[in-house]
């Protein structure tokens, strides 16, 4: 599915649709650059699966960590590059536990991998303001 966006709070409606739809022990791997709304997307994700509390850039916490009841785990890969640098975090100590969602999916090649099945979130700046935001679901079989 590929959505326009206007506006951060549009970004955010997107994601929580998602959100919705989220299954226990799945992910949601986000690719876009610096500034395209991956975090917007995220507390879209967030209010989605019904949990209220104020999401934030896991930037230099690495992994911020949300209870709920699906729980959702919000990484930021943004300085990772391999798997050895995902298990450094802790990473693989999270699958299963939740929602595990990555921002800066596309600096970890292997990740795919790691899930039965995820959703690809591509976040396309068109404009200042102005997003192409693209959803694809896949499974492992």
């Amino acid at each position: 599915m590929t959505y326009k966006s206007f506006s951060s709070e549009e970004t955010i409606k997107i994601g929580e649709q998602l959100g919705r739809e989220l299954k226990p022990n799945c992910a949601v791997l986000l690719y876009g650059e610096m500034g395209a709304g991956k975090t917007h997307f995220v507390k879209g994700l967030a209010l989605g699966l019904g949990i209220s509390s104020n999401v934030t850039s896991p930037t230099f916490a690495l992994v911020n960590e949300y209870d709920g009841e699906i729980n959702l785990i919000h990484f930021d890969l943004f300085r990772m590059n391999t798997p050895d640098d995902l298990y450094a975090t802790g990473f693989y100590d999270y699958i299963g536990r939740g929602v595990i969602v990555c921002e800066w999916s596309e600096n970890v090649q292997c990740l795919e991998n790691e899930f039965e099945s995820y959703y690809k979130v591509e976040i396309n700046k068109i404009g200042e303001n102005e997003r192409e935001i693209i959803i694809n679901a896949y499974t492992r079989s």
